[in-house]
Protein backbone atom coordinates (compact mmCIF):
# COMPACT_ATOMS: atom_id res chain seq x y z
CA UNK A 1 0.00 0.00 0.00
CA UNK A 2 1.01 3.80 -0.51
CA UNK A 3 2.05 5.73 2.41
CA UNK A 4 -0.85 7.89 2.32
CA UNK A 5 0.42 10.41 5.10
CA UNK A 6 3.78 10.85 3.30
CA UNK A 7 2.27 11.44 -0.37
CA UNK A 8 -0.89 13.61 1.27
CA UNK A 9 2.04 16.14 2.78
CA UNK A 10 4.44 15.93 -0.02
CA UNK A 11 3.27 16.92 -3.08
CA UNK A 12 6.34 16.42 -4.94
CA UNK A 13 4.75 17.40 -8.27
CA UNK A 14 4.06 20.78 -7.16
CA UNK A 15 7.64 20.91 -5.00
CA UNK A 16 9.48 20.21 -8.40
CA UNK A 17 7.52 22.25 -10.69
CA UNK A 18 8.35 25.46 -8.05
CA UNK A 19 12.07 25.06 -8.11
CA UNK A 20 12.15 24.63 -11.42
CA UNK A 21 10.32 27.35 -12.05
CA UNK A 22 12.36 29.20 -9.39
CA UNK A 23 15.43 28.63 -11.35
CA UNK A 24 14.53 28.41 -15.16
CA UNK A 25 10.97 30.44 -15.65
CA UNK A 26 8.47 30.36 -18.86
CA UNK A 27 7.56 33.19 -20.87
CA UNK A 28 3.94 32.06 -20.87
CA UNK A 29 1.69 31.03 -18.18
CA UNK A 30 1.09 28.01 -16.76
CA UNK A 31 -0.24 25.46 -19.06
CA UNK A 32 -1.41 21.84 -18.39
CA UNK A 33 -3.42 19.11 -20.08
CA UNK A 34 -5.04 16.00 -20.18
CA UNK A 35 -4.84 13.69 -23.63
CA UNK A 36 -7.14 11.07 -23.62
CA UNK A 37 -7.51 8.49 -26.93
CA UNK A 38 -11.78 9.04 -27.60
CA UNK A 39 -11.23 4.84 -27.54
CA UNK A 40 -12.93 4.15 -24.34
CA UNK A 41 -14.32 5.60 -20.76
CA UNK A 42 -12.19 7.47 -18.61
CA UNK A 43 -11.51 5.38 -14.93
CA UNK A 44 -10.39 6.41 -11.94
CA UNK A 45 -7.35 6.66 -12.06
CA UNK A 46 -8.14 9.20 -15.10
CA UNK A 47 -9.24 10.66 -12.39
CA UNK A 48 -5.99 10.82 -10.61
CA UNK A 49 -4.56 12.02 -13.84
CA UNK A 50 -7.35 14.79 -14.44
CA UNK A 51 -6.64 15.97 -11.42
CA UNK A 52 -3.08 16.17 -11.14
CA UNK A 53 -3.03 18.33 -14.10
CA UNK A 54 -6.28 20.52 -13.55
CA UNK A 55 -4.85 21.67 -9.89
CA UNK A 56 -1.50 22.34 -11.01
CA UNK A 57 -2.38 24.39 -13.85
CA UNK A 58 -5.03 26.51 -10.59
CA UNK A 59 -2.32 26.50 -8.36
CA UNK A 60 0.11 28.52 -10.89
CA UNK A 61 -2.99 30.70 -12.05
CA UNK A 62 -2.68 28.77 -15.24
CA UNK A 63 -5.23 26.97 -17.71
CA UNK A 64 -5.70 23.47 -18.22
CA UNK A 65 -6.46 21.99 -21.64
CA UNK A 66 -8.48 18.56 -22.59
CA UNK A 67 -6.85 17.52 -25.32
CA UNK A 68 -8.34 14.49 -27.43
CA UNK A 69 -5.41 11.76 -28.70
CA UNK A 70 -7.48 11.48 -31.85
CA UNK A 71 -4.34 10.27 -34.17
CA UNK A 72 -5.65 6.51 -34.52
CA UNK A 73 -8.89 6.27 -36.46
CA UNK A 74 -9.20 2.31 -36.37
CA UNK A 75 -10.02 2.65 -32.62
CA UNK A 76 -11.81 6.09 -31.82
CA UNK A 77 -15.19 7.15 -32.12
CA UNK A 78 -17.37 10.15 -31.44
CA UNK A 79 -19.25 8.47 -28.59
CA UNK A 80 -15.93 8.25 -26.88
CA UNK A 81 -15.69 11.72 -27.12
CA UNK A 82 -19.40 12.85 -25.19
CA UNK A 83 -18.37 10.55 -22.45
CA UNK A 84 -15.31 11.71 -21.73
CA UNK A 85 -16.77 15.35 -21.67
CA UNK A 86 -19.29 14.57 -19.72
CA UNK A 87 -17.22 13.16 -16.80
CA UNK A 88 -14.61 15.47 -16.81
CA UNK A 89 -17.41 18.19 -16.10
CA UNK A 90 -19.17 16.02 -13.78
CA UNK A 91 -16.44 15.51 -11.75
CA UNK A 92 -15.75 18.95 -11.54
CA UNK A 93 -13.00 19.63 -13.80
CA UNK A 94 -14.48 21.68 -16.59
CA UNK A 95 -11.92 22.92 -19.03
CA UNK A 96 -14.46 25.39 -20.07
CA UNK A 97 -13.33 27.28 -23.56
CA UNK A 98 -9.93 24.86 -24.00
CA UNK A 99 -10.93 22.00 -25.52
CA UNK A 100 -9.38 20.48 -28.43
CA UNK A 101 -8.53 17.47 -30.93
CA UNK A 102 -4.85 16.23 -32.23
CA UNK A 103 -6.80 15.55 -35.29
CA UNK A 104 -6.59 18.99 -36.15
CA UNK A 105 -3.49 19.50 -35.68
CA UNK A 106 -2.79 17.32 -38.64
CA UNK A 107 -1.11 19.39 -41.49
CA UNK A 108 1.55 21.29 -38.72
CA UNK A 109 2.50 17.63 -37.56
CA UNK A 110 3.13 16.34 -41.08
CA UNK A 111 5.19 19.64 -41.71
CA UNK A 112 7.14 18.33 -38.57
CA UNK A 113 7.99 15.02 -40.73
CA UNK A 114 9.00 16.97 -43.59
CA UNK A 115 11.02 19.33 -41.24
CA UNK A 116 13.01 16.25 -39.64
CA UNK A 117 13.35 14.12 -43.18
CA UNK A 118 14.95 17.86 -44.63
CA UNK A 119 17.54 18.02 -41.65
CA UNK A 120 18.41 14.25 -42.34
CA UNK A 121 16.65 12.88 -38.91
CA UNK A 122 13.87 10.93 -40.51
CA UNK A 123 13.35 8.36 -43.41
CA UNK A 124 11.16 6.08 -45.20
CA UNK A 125 11.22 2.35 -44.16
CA UNK A 126 9.90 -0.40 -46.00
CA UNK A 127 10.31 -3.37 -43.31
CA UNK A 128 7.22 -4.71 -41.79
CA UNK A 129 5.99 -4.63 -38.68
CA UNK A 130 7.55 -8.04 -37.78
CA UNK A 131 10.41 -6.43 -38.83
CA UNK A 132 10.70 -3.69 -37.61
CA UNK A 133 9.94 -5.35 -34.07
CA UNK A 134 12.77 -7.79 -34.87
CA UNK A 135 15.35 -5.44 -35.91
CA UNK A 136 14.69 -3.18 -32.92
CA UNK A 137 16.77 -5.92 -30.80
CA UNK A 138 16.17 -6.15 -26.96
CA UNK A 139 16.89 -4.61 -23.26
CA UNK A 140 20.15 -6.53 -23.75
CA UNK A 141 20.97 -6.39 -27.61
CA UNK A 142 21.17 -3.71 -29.60
CA UNK A 143 19.31 -2.72 -32.89
CA UNK A 144 20.66 -3.80 -35.95
CA UNK A 145 19.69 -0.25 -38.22
CA UNK A 146 17.42 -0.64 -41.08
CA UNK A 147 18.58 -1.51 -44.97
CA UNK A 148 16.20 1.83 -45.73
CA UNK A 149 17.97 4.07 -43.13
CA UNK A 150 20.24 5.88 -45.37
CA UNK A 151 17.79 6.95 -48.65
CA UNK A 152 18.83 10.36 -49.16
CA UNK A 153 16.60 13.28 -48.40
CA UNK A 154 14.79 13.87 -51.76
CA UNK A 155 14.03 9.81 -52.22
CA UNK A 156 12.12 9.92 -48.38
CA UNK A 157 10.16 13.34 -49.33
CA UNK A 158 8.75 11.74 -52.57
CA UNK A 159 7.75 8.53 -50.78
CA UNK A 160 6.40 10.37 -48.19
CA UNK A 161 4.39 12.20 -50.26
CA UNK A 162 3.27 9.26 -52.42
CA UNK A 163 2.14 7.66 -48.64
CA UNK A 164 -0.04 10.94 -47.83
CA UNK A 165 -1.33 10.57 -51.64
CA UNK A 166 -2.66 7.25 -50.94
CA UNK A 167 -0.17 5.07 -53.48
CA UNK A 168 1.15 2.38 -50.92
CA UNK A 169 -1.19 -0.32 -49.62
CA UNK A 170 -1.73 0.14 -45.39
CA UNK A 171 1.24 -0.86 -43.69
CA UNK A 172 3.59 -1.32 -46.20
CA UNK A 173 5.26 1.83 -45.17
CA UNK A 174 6.17 3.73 -42.27
CA UNK A 175 8.60 6.73 -41.81
CA UNK A 176 10.91 6.32 -38.78
CA UNK A 177 12.82 8.71 -36.73
CA UNK A 178 16.68 8.51 -36.73
CA UNK A 179 18.08 8.44 -33.76
CA UNK A 180 20.29 5.56 -32.15
CA UNK A 181 19.56 1.97 -32.23
CA UNK A 182 22.45 1.12 -30.41
CA UNK A 183 20.67 3.02 -27.44
CA UNK A 184 20.18 1.19 -24.14
CA UNK A 185 16.60 3.04 -24.73
CA UNK A 186 14.58 1.07 -26.66
CA UNK A 187 12.41 4.11 -27.18
CA UNK A 188 15.18 6.40 -28.99
CA UNK A 189 15.66 2.95 -31.51
CA UNK A 190 14.88 5.11 -34.69
CA UNK A 191 11.09 4.92 -33.73
CA UNK A 192 8.32 4.83 -35.99
CA UNK A 193 6.31 8.20 -36.14
CA UNK A 194 4.28 7.99 -39.33
CA UNK A 195 2.15 4.94 -40.44
CA UNK A 196 -0.59 4.29 -43.40
CA UNK A 197 -4.09 3.27 -42.14
CA UNK A 198 -6.88 3.78 -44.82
CA UNK A 199 -10.00 4.27 -42.43
CA UNK A 200 -12.85 6.69 -42.00
CA UNK A 201 -11.50 9.36 -39.25
CA UNK A 202 -14.66 10.20 -37.35
CA UNK A 203 -13.42 13.99 -37.57
CA UNK A 204 -11.32 14.34 -40.16
CA UNK A 205 -13.29 11.58 -42.66
CA UNK A 206 -11.13 10.54 -45.23
CA UNK A 207 -8.55 13.83 -45.29
CA UNK A 208 -5.96 11.47 -44.31
CA UNK A 209 -4.31 8.09 -44.96
CA UNK A 210 -1.46 8.47 -42.78
CA UNK A 211 -1.24 9.03 -39.29
CA UNK A 212 1.67 10.12 -36.53
CA UNK A 213 1.93 7.85 -33.31
CA UNK A 214 1.42 9.13 -30.09
CA UNK A 215 5.18 9.98 -29.11
CA UNK A 216 5.60 11.90 -32.38
CA UNK A 217 2.22 14.13 -32.02
CA UNK A 218 2.18 14.44 -28.30
CA UNK A 219 4.97 16.96 -28.17
CA UNK A 220 4.39 18.76 -31.11
CA UNK A 221 0.51 19.52 -30.06
CA UNK A 222 1.62 20.20 -26.74
CA UNK A 223 4.00 22.81 -27.87
CA UNK A 224 1.17 24.33 -30.45
CA UNK A 225 -0.69 24.92 -27.57
CA UNK A 226 1.67 26.49 -25.38
CA UNK A 227 1.51 23.63 -22.79
CA UNK A 228 4.32 24.11 -20.06
CA UNK A 229 3.98 20.90 -18.38
CA UNK A 230 3.13 17.79 -19.77
CA UNK A 231 2.20 15.33 -16.91
CA UNK A 232 1.84 12.19 -17.01
CA UNK A 233 1.89 8.68 -15.48
CA UNK A 234 5.34 6.98 -15.08
CA UNK A 235 4.95 4.74 -17.39
CA UNK A 236 6.06 7.22 -20.03
CA UNK A 237 9.20 8.12 -17.94
CA UNK A 238 11.13 6.50 -20.73
CA UNK A 239 9.61 8.02 -23.47
CA UNK A 240 10.60 11.53 -22.18
CA UNK A 241 14.34 11.55 -23.84
CA UNK A 242 11.82 11.45 -27.90
CA UNK A 243 9.98 13.76 -26.53
CA UNK A 244 12.96 16.10 -26.00
CA UNK A 245 14.29 14.92 -29.11
CA UNK A 246 11.78 15.53 -30.92
CA UNK A 247 11.06 19.40 -29.66
CA UNK A 248 15.25 19.40 -29.90
CA UNK A 249 15.35 18.93 -33.65
CA UNK A 250 12.24 21.21 -34.48
CA UNK A 251 13.78 23.78 -32.89
CA UNK A 252 11.02 24.53 -30.56
CA UNK A 253 11.72 27.64 -28.26
CA UNK A 254 11.24 27.74 -24.85
CA UNK A 255 9.40 23.73 -25.28
CA UNK A 256 7.14 22.10 -22.70
CA UNK A 257 8.41 19.94 -19.85
CA UNK A 258 7.36 16.54 -19.56
CA UNK A 259 7.50 15.52 -15.75
CA UNK A 260 5.86 12.15 -14.47
CA UNK A 261 4.10 11.18 -11.39
CA UNK A 262 2.93 7.67 -10.01
CA UNK A 263 -0.25 5.31 -11.45
CA UNK A 264 -2.91 4.90 -9.28
CA UNK A 265 -4.36 1.22 -8.63
CA UNK A 266 -7.44 0.03 -6.44
CA UNK A 267 -7.32 -2.86 -4.46
CA UNK A 268 -9.05 -5.33 -6.30
CA UNK A 269 -9.96 -3.44 -8.95
CA UNK A 270 -8.65 -3.28 -12.98
CA UNK A 271 -8.62 -0.17 -15.15
CA UNK A 272 -6.79 -1.82 -17.64
CA UNK A 273 -8.69 -1.13 -20.69
CA UNK A 274 -8.37 -4.59 -21.98
CA UNK A 275 -9.17 -6.04 -18.85
CA UNK A 276 -12.50 -3.57 -18.75
CA UNK A 277 -13.33 -4.54 -22.56
CA UNK A 278 -13.01 -8.47 -21.54
CA UNK A 279 -15.50 -8.01 -18.45
CA UNK A 280 -17.55 -5.99 -20.65
CA UNK A 281 -17.28 -7.95 -23.81
CA UNK A 282 -17.78 -11.31 -21.73
CA UNK A 283 -20.59 -10.59 -20.29
CA UNK A 284 -19.47 -9.93 -16.68
CA UNK A 285 -20.60 -7.08 -16.25
CA UNK A 286 -23.99 -5.24 -17.96
CA UNK A 287 -21.80 -2.59 -19.65
CA UNK A 288 -19.12 0.47 -19.55
CA UNK A 289 -21.37 1.65 -16.50
CA UNK A 290 -21.75 -1.20 -14.25
CA UNK A 291 -21.95 -0.21 -10.55
CA UNK A 292 -19.58 -2.84 -10.27
CA UNK A 293 -16.07 -1.11 -12.45
CA UNK A 294 -13.96 1.53 -11.64
CA UNK A 295 -15.21 3.35 -14.81
CA UNK A 296 -16.50 6.92 -13.80
CA UNK A 297 -19.87 6.23 -15.52
CA UNK A 298 -20.17 3.07 -13.49
CA UNK A 299 -18.95 5.15 -10.11
CA UNK A 300 -21.41 7.50 -11.01
CA UNK A 301 -24.77 5.16 -11.54
CA UNK A 302 -23.45 3.18 -8.26
CA UNK A 303 -23.47 6.76 -6.70
CA UNK A 304 -20.48 8.02 -6.22
CA UNK A 305 -20.39 12.03 -5.61
CA UNK A 306 -18.07 13.71 -7.71
CA UNK A 307 -16.89 15.44 -4.35
CA UNK A 308 -16.38 12.13 -2.48
CA UNK A 309 -13.94 11.21 -5.57
CA UNK A 310 -12.19 14.13 -5.30
CA UNK A 311 -11.61 14.01 -1.65
CA UNK A 312 -10.05 10.47 -2.45
CA UNK A 313 -7.46 11.98 -4.59
CA UNK A 314 -6.84 14.79 -2.13
CA UNK A 315 -6.33 12.27 0.69
CA UNK A 316 -3.86 10.14 -1.48
CA UNK A 317 -1.94 13.26 -2.43
CA UNK A 318 1.36 13.08 -4.91
CA UNK A 319 2.24 10.10 -5.66
CA UNK A 320 5.49 9.36 -7.06
CA UNK A 321 5.62 5.85 -8.14
CA UNK A 322 2.72 3.24 -8.69
CA UNK A 323 0.74 3.08 -6.02
CA UNK A 324 -1.87 0.42 -4.83
CA UNK A 325 -4.37 1.66 -2.62
CA UNK A 326 -7.28 0.13 -0.39
CA UNK A 327 -10.13 0.76 -2.11
CA UNK A 328 -11.60 1.08 1.74
CA UNK A 329 -10.89 4.89 1.44
CA UNK A 330 -12.91 5.93 -1.37
CA UNK A 331 -15.65 3.99 -0.03
CA UNK A 332 -14.65 6.46 3.47
CA UNK A 333 -14.67 9.36 1.04
CA UNK A 334 -17.91 8.64 0.23
CA UNK A 335 -19.91 8.58 3.42
CA UNK A 336 -17.93 11.37 4.96
CA UNK A 337 -19.59 13.05 2.04
CA UNK A 338 -23.67 11.31 1.81
CA UNK A 339 -23.78 11.33 6.12
CA UNK A 340 -25.20 15.20 6.46
CA UNK A 341 -26.72 15.34 2.99
CA UNK A 342 -28.90 12.59 2.86
CA UNK A 343 -32.31 11.77 3.95
CA UNK A 344 -32.79 8.58 6.63
CA UNK A 345 -35.26 6.37 5.48
CA UNK A 346 -36.63 3.36 6.43
CA UNK A 347 -36.80 0.31 3.77
CA UNK A 348 -37.15 -3.66 4.62
CA UNK A 349 -35.10 -5.67 2.60
CA UNK A 350 -36.26 -9.18 3.56
CA UNK A 351 -39.84 -8.89 4.95
CA UNK A 352 -41.18 -10.09 7.62
CA UNK A 353 -45.02 -9.11 8.44
CA UNK A 354 -46.13 -8.26 11.93
CA UNK A 355 -49.97 -7.62 12.75
CA UNK A 356 -50.26 -5.64 16.22
CA UNK A 357 -52.94 -6.83 17.42
CA UNK A 358 -53.76 -4.14 20.15
CA UNK A 359 -53.72 -1.32 17.58
CA UNK A 360 -57.31 -0.13 16.34
CA UNK A 361 -57.76 -1.93 12.71
CA UNK A 362 -58.37 1.60 10.63
CA UNK A 363 -56.32 3.97 12.00
CA UNK A 364 -52.97 5.24 10.54
CA UNK A 365 -51.04 7.58 12.91
CA UNK A 366 -48.83 9.82 11.42
CA UNK A 367 -45.27 10.38 13.36
CA UNK A 368 -42.37 12.83 13.10
CA UNK A 369 -39.20 11.32 12.55
CA UNK A 370 -35.71 13.18 12.01
CA UNK A 371 -34.54 13.07 8.02
CA UNK A 372 -30.75 13.29 9.18
CA UNK A 373 -30.33 12.83 12.78
CA UNK A 374 -26.33 14.30 12.28
CA UNK A 375 -28.20 17.08 10.43
CA UNK A 376 -30.73 19.03 11.92
CA UNK A 377 -31.35 21.15 8.87
CA UNK A 378 -32.48 18.46 6.73
CA UNK A 379 -35.77 18.64 8.79
CA UNK A 380 -38.36 15.98 9.40
CA UNK A 381 -41.20 13.74 8.06
CA UNK A 382 -44.44 12.15 8.57
CA UNK A 383 -44.07 8.95 8.60
CA UNK A 384 -47.50 6.62 8.79
CA UNK A 385 -48.04 3.84 11.32
CA UNK A 386 -50.38 0.87 11.46
CA UNK A 387 -51.84 -1.81 12.55
CA UNK A 388 -49.54 -4.58 10.50
CA UNK A 389 -46.03 -3.45 9.45
CA UNK A 390 -43.22 -5.14 8.46
CA UNK A 391 -40.06 -5.65 9.83
CA UNK A 392 -36.53 -7.61 8.46
CA UNK A 393 -36.58 -10.97 8.77
CA UNK A 394 -32.94 -11.49 10.29
CA UNK A 395 -34.63 -8.50 13.43
CA UNK A 396 -36.08 -11.84 14.45
CA UNK A 397 -35.13 -14.71 16.09
CA UNK A 398 -37.75 -17.14 18.28
CA UNK A 399 -34.95 -18.61 20.26
CA UNK A 400 -32.20 -15.46 20.69
CA UNK A 401 -28.88 -15.95 20.86
CA UNK A 402 -25.92 -14.67 23.33
CA UNK A 403 -26.06 -10.67 21.81
CA UNK A 404 -29.20 -10.52 19.98
CA UNK A 405 -31.12 -7.33 20.85
CA UNK A 406 -33.72 -7.42 18.68
CA UNK A 407 -36.93 -9.06 18.91
CA UNK A 408 -37.73 -12.02 20.61
CA UNK A 409 -40.48 -14.23 21.24
CA UNK A 410 -42.02 -12.46 24.61
CA UNK A 411 -39.52 -10.05 24.46
CA UNK A 412 -39.77 -6.32 23.75
CA UNK A 413 -37.94 -4.31 20.78
CA UNK A 414 -38.16 -0.52 19.87
CA UNK A 415 -39.73 0.66 16.58
CA UNK A 416 -37.85 3.26 15.29
CA UNK A 417 -39.37 6.68 15.77
CA UNK A 418 -42.80 4.63 17.06
CA UNK A 419 -43.31 2.74 20.22
CA UNK A 420 -42.16 -0.69 22.00
CA UNK A 421 -43.60 -4.15 20.57
CA UNK A 422 -43.72 -7.19 22.38
CA UNK A 423 -44.35 -10.79 20.17
CA UNK A 424 -46.93 -13.04 21.70
CA UNK A 425 -46.78 -15.33 19.18
CA UNK A 426 -45.21 -17.08 16.16
CA UNK A 427 -46.83 -18.25 12.91
CA UNK A 428 -45.37 -20.27 11.03
CA UNK A 429 -45.72 -22.09 7.40
CA UNK A 430 -47.34 -25.70 8.26
CA UNK A 431 -45.21 -27.19 4.95
CA UNK A 432 -41.67 -25.76 5.41
CA UNK A 433 -41.67 -24.28 8.97
CA UNK A 434 -40.87 -20.76 7.97
CA UNK A 435 -41.89 -18.17 10.17
CA UNK A 436 -44.12 -16.03 8.35
CA UNK A 437 -45.92 -13.57 10.26
CA UNK A 438 -45.47 -12.22 13.97
CA UNK A 439 -48.08 -11.36 16.44
CA UNK A 440 -47.18 -8.56 18.80
CA UNK A 441 -48.95 -6.17 21.15
CA UNK A 442 -47.69 -2.41 21.46
CA UNK A 443 -47.64 -0.46 24.57
CA UNK A 444 -49.39 2.97 24.03
CA UNK A 445 -46.99 4.96 26.57
CA UNK A 446 -43.94 4.36 24.86
CA UNK A 447 -44.65 6.42 21.67
CA UNK A 448 -40.90 8.17 21.33
CA UNK A 449 -40.40 11.35 21.81
CA UNK A 450 -43.03 11.72 24.69
CA UNK A 451 -40.21 11.12 27.42
CA UNK A 452 -41.47 7.26 28.41
CA UNK A 453 -38.71 6.18 31.29
CA UNK A 454 -40.90 3.28 32.56
CA UNK A 455 -38.72 0.59 31.41
CA UNK A 456 -35.47 0.11 28.86
CA UNK A 457 -35.14 -1.85 25.81
CA UNK A 458 -31.77 -3.12 24.16
CA UNK A 459 -32.56 -2.46 20.59
CA UNK A 460 -34.34 -0.60 18.13
CA UNK A 461 -35.01 -1.57 15.18
CA UNK A 462 -36.50 0.01 11.55
CA UNK A 463 -40.23 -1.06 9.93
CA UNK A 464 -42.39 -0.11 7.40
CA UNK A 465 -46.73 0.60 7.25
CA UNK A 466 -47.52 -2.40 5.07
CA UNK A 467 -50.55 -0.12 3.81
CA UNK A 468 -48.33 2.76 2.75
CA UNK A 469 -44.96 1.32 1.70
CA UNK A 470 -43.87 1.31 -1.79
CA UNK A 471 -42.40 -2.13 -3.51
CA UNK A 472 -38.69 -1.71 -5.38
CA UNK A 473 -35.67 -3.31 -6.01
CA UNK A 474 -32.57 -3.50 -4.72
CA UNK A 475 -29.00 -4.40 -6.03
CA UNK A 476 -26.45 -5.43 -3.63
CA UNK A 477 -22.67 -5.04 -4.36
CA UNK A 478 -19.53 -6.80 -3.34
CA UNK A 479 -15.82 -6.51 -4.50
CA UNK A 480 -15.68 -7.56 -8.23
CA UNK A 481 -12.73 -9.40 -7.74
CA UNK A 482 -11.76 -12.51 -5.21
CA UNK A 483 -8.06 -11.37 -5.51
CA UNK A 484 -7.36 -8.35 -4.54
CA UNK A 485 -4.16 -8.02 -5.98
CA UNK A 486 -4.99 -6.92 -9.64
CA UNK A 487 -4.05 -8.82 -12.07
CA UNK A 488 -1.20 -7.83 -14.06
CA UNK A 489 -1.27 -7.10 -18.02
CA UNK A 490 0.53 -10.49 -19.04
CA UNK A 491 -1.87 -12.30 -16.88
CA UNK A 492 -3.62 -15.49 -18.95
CA UNK A 493 -6.97 -16.14 -17.90
CA UNK A 494 -7.41 -13.97 -15.16
CA UNK A 495 -11.66 -14.58 -14.93
CA UNK A 496 -11.62 -17.08 -12.37
CA UNK A 497 -10.84 -14.60 -9.82
CA UNK A 498 -14.39 -12.79 -10.42
CA UNK A 499 -16.78 -13.31 -7.95
CA UNK A 500 -19.74 -14.55 -9.02
CA UNK A 501 -21.59 -13.00 -5.75
CA UNK A 502 -20.32 -9.30 -6.72
CA UNK A 503 -24.28 -8.68 -7.77
CA UNK A 504 -27.22 -9.99 -5.40
CA UNK A 505 -30.84 -8.68 -6.36
CA UNK A 506 -33.45 -8.97 -3.80
CA UNK A 507 -36.72 -8.46 -5.31
CA UNK A 508 -39.43 -6.55 -3.17
CA UNK A 509 -38.27 -4.67 -0.81
CA UNK A 510 -40.81 -2.66 1.52
CA UNK A 511 -39.71 1.48 1.82
CA UNK A 512 -41.18 4.01 2.93
CA UNK A 513 -43.62 5.93 0.16
CA UNK A 514 -41.52 8.92 0.25
CA UNK A 515 -39.14 7.97 -2.27
CA UNK A 516 -42.03 7.62 -4.92
CA UNK A 517 -40.74 10.47 -6.41
CA UNK A 518 -37.03 9.69 -6.33
CA UNK A 519 -35.09 10.45 -9.35
CA UNK A 520 -32.43 8.52 -11.03
CA UNK A 521 -28.88 9.36 -9.34
CA UNK A 522 -30.79 10.59 -6.36
CA UNK A 523 -28.97 9.18 -3.10
CA UNK A 524 -30.71 8.14 0.17
CA UNK A 525 -29.28 6.35 3.66
CA UNK A 526 -31.39 3.44 4.54
CA UNK A 527 -31.28 3.33 8.11
CA UNK A 528 -29.01 0.72 9.37
CA UNK A 529 -28.19 -0.53 5.65
CA UNK A 530 -26.13 1.89 4.06
CA UNK A 531 -26.14 4.37 1.48
CA UNK A 532 -28.51 3.96 -1.64
CA UNK A 533 -28.81 5.21 -4.91
CA UNK A 534 -31.67 5.10 -7.76
CA UNK A 535 -30.35 2.96 -10.86
CA UNK A 536 -30.98 5.24 -13.75
CA UNK A 537 -30.34 2.06 -16.02
CA UNK A 538 -32.75 -0.28 -14.71
CA UNK A 539 -35.53 2.00 -12.97
CA UNK A 540 -38.51 2.20 -14.65
CA UNK A 541 -42.19 4.08 -14.32
CA UNK A 542 -43.55 1.03 -12.38
CA UNK A 543 -40.47 0.30 -10.57
CA UNK A 544 -37.64 1.80 -9.07
CA UNK A 545 -33.82 -0.04 -8.57
CA UNK A 546 -31.99 0.93 -6.06
CA UNK A 547 -27.91 0.76 -6.05
CA UNK A 548 -26.43 -0.12 -2.29
CA UNK A 549 -23.43 2.37 -2.88
CA UNK A 550 -21.88 1.02 0.67
CA UNK A 551 -22.74 -0.19 3.79
CA UNK A 552 -22.73 2.18 7.10
CA UNK A 553 -20.23 0.30 8.03
CA UNK A 554 -16.76 2.03 7.57
CA UNK A 555 -13.35 -0.23 7.84
CA UNK A 556 -11.21 2.81 7.00
CA UNK A 557 -11.77 4.25 10.32
CA UNK A 558 -10.60 1.12 12.22
CA UNK A 559 -7.22 1.38 10.57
Amino acid sequence: MSNLKENHTEHFIFKLISEELEESPFGREMCTRFPPEPNGYLHIGSAYAIHTNYTIAQKFNGTFHLRFDDTNPLKEDIKYVNAIMEDIKWLGYDPENHIYYGSDYSNEIYNAAVTLIKHGKAYVCDLTPNEVTEYRGTLTEPGRKSPYRNRSVEENLALFAKMKNGDFPASSKVVRAKIDMGSPNINLRDPVIYRIIYAEHYRTGSDWCIYPMYDFAHPIQDAIEGITYSLCSNEFKDHRPLYEWVLKELDIQEPPRQREFGRLNLTGVVTSKRFLRQLVEGGYVDGWDDPRLPTLRGLRRRGFTPSSIRSFIEEIGSIRSQSTVDISLLDHCLRQDLKEKTVSVMAVLKPLKVVITNYPEEEVEMLMIENNSENEALGKREVPFSKTIYIEHDDFMEEPSKGFHRLSLNDEVRLKGAYFIRCEEVVKDQASGEIIELRCTYDPLTKSGTGFTGRKVKGTIHWVSAEHALKADVHLYEKLLLDLNIPKEDSGDWTDTINPMSRSIIKDVMIESLVEHAIPEQKFQFFRHGYFCVDKKFTTGDRLVFNRIVPLKDSWNKR
